[in-house]
């Protein structure tokens, strides 16, 4: 009777650790490291939001060949050791086969060694060149490099005739690099750069640089930044009564930055992708039925529109999941398919990455929108 008892615990236990590991190796893993506290809340949030939306919403098609998706996310409050310190924990600790983020390029740039040296595929929700260029093995990127960005701002004014500009531009990961864009294709377009300024991150006021701006023959002003920095521009610009015309970058494609700036965003034009005008695209855009499923899920679960950040996390754990249907759900198979992947219309651009682009993406990622009456409206 004690033998059969005995027997009975170990048939139940080893069917527990069974149905353990079988419940195991139906979950796959994957990371993500977004700001969702800090100044950068603005990228990070809709990030975190839009890919467990994402996630959630493949689990519920079934999940990828029968396996269920799990998203084990982290707020790195955009700290660049701390997004360093939880990359580590992502894969030593919870073993996830890829990452999604971080959301700024000074936490990618700082990330990318740790996903190099471990070899796990990291897809960066950060617009950074440098990130990607040169190529590293294991880097990829979602967000339109800002250097695309810098030639339609370029293309537009050259078609407008304005050829001496004022740079102004944050002095932080992602402003230098699109202020070495600015300077580095100026040339190509016949653009003359005749004040090229900075301010910090955590600056207040930028009437100093915008007076300096007013004084000079610039005949349009590019400022470089992520909030709130651009709205205190646009602010201290109207307060200073500068008619010049102001662009911004792909940086503030969101509401809040019209939420920050009022009425001083009206008139300001800028490179972004096709997200926040998904309403009025031609049907024949291969983009619009992804934009439009987009915008209406993240509407339906958090009652705001969805955004140009969001898109990158969306396009992020889409990216991986055909590269898991393609390659298997190892780290290197994932790698391999997503260098394989062609044609993926997503929600920031159409992506083709190779061997020799890990960002995918040409100048036609971005169309050119302005803002009227607290709205974007398309630029032709």
């Amino acid at each position: 009777m004690i033998a059969q008892r005995f027997l009975q615990v170990v048939v139940t236990a080893a069917l527990c650790l069974t149905s353990s590991v079988a419940l195991a190796a139906g979950t796959i893993k994957i990371g993500g490291l977004f700001a969702v506290t800090g100044p950068a809340a603005f990228l990070g949030e809709p990030e975190r939001n839009t890919a467990q939306m994402v996630v959630d919403g493949i689990n519920r098609s079934g999940g990828i060949k029968g396996q269920k998706l799990e998203l084990v996310a982290y707020d790195t409050a955009g700290d660049a050791t701390k997004a360093v310190q939880l990359a580590t924990k992502l894969i030593k600790n919870d073993k996830v086969v890829a990452i999604v983020g971080p959301s700024t390029t000074g936490e990618s740039m700082a990330v990318v060694p740790v996903a190099e040296k471990e070899k796990v595929p990291l897809i960066s929700c950060a617009a950074g060149s440098k990130i990607t260029d040169p190529v590293k093995p294991y880097v990829f990127k979602t967000a339109q490099n800002d250097g695309l960005a810098v030639a339609r701002i370029y293309e537009y004014l050259h078609r407008q005739k304005l050829n001496r500009v004022a740079i102004l531009t944050v002095s932080d990961g992602f402003g230098a690099s699109g202020r070495e864009q600015l300077k580095a294709l100026a040339g190509r377009y016949g653009i003359q750069i005749v004040v090229d300024d900075t301010y910090g991150p955590k600056d207040t006021d930028m009437t100093s640089q915008l007076t300096k701006i007013r004084a000079s023959q610039a005949q349009a002003v590019i400022c470089w930044g992520t909030n709130p920095g651009p709205a205190v521009v646009a602010k201290n610009a109207k307060q200073l009564g500068i008619k010049l015309p102001l662009y911004m970058s792909h940086g503030v494609s969101s509401k809040k930055f019209i939420e920050l700036a009022g009425d001083a965003a009206e008139g300001i034009r800028l490179p972004s992708g096709r997200v926040i005008v998904s309403d009025v695209l031609p049907a024949s855009d291969p983009q619009k039925k992804s934009l439009l499923a987009f915008v209406r899920e993240y509407q339906r679960l958090f009652r705001l529109e969805g955004d140009h950040f969001g898109g990158h996390a969306w396009d992020g754990v889409m990216l991986i999941k055909g590269a898991i249907e393609r390659g298997g759900a190892t780290p290197e198979g994932i790698r391999d398919a997503l260098e394989k992947t062609r044609d993926f219309h997503g929600i920031g651009g159409t992506f083709t990455f190779s061997p020799s682009d890990h960002a995918g993406l040409t100048k036609e990622a971005f169309v050119m929108v302005e803002i009227r009456n607290r709205d974007w409206t398309l630029l032709k």
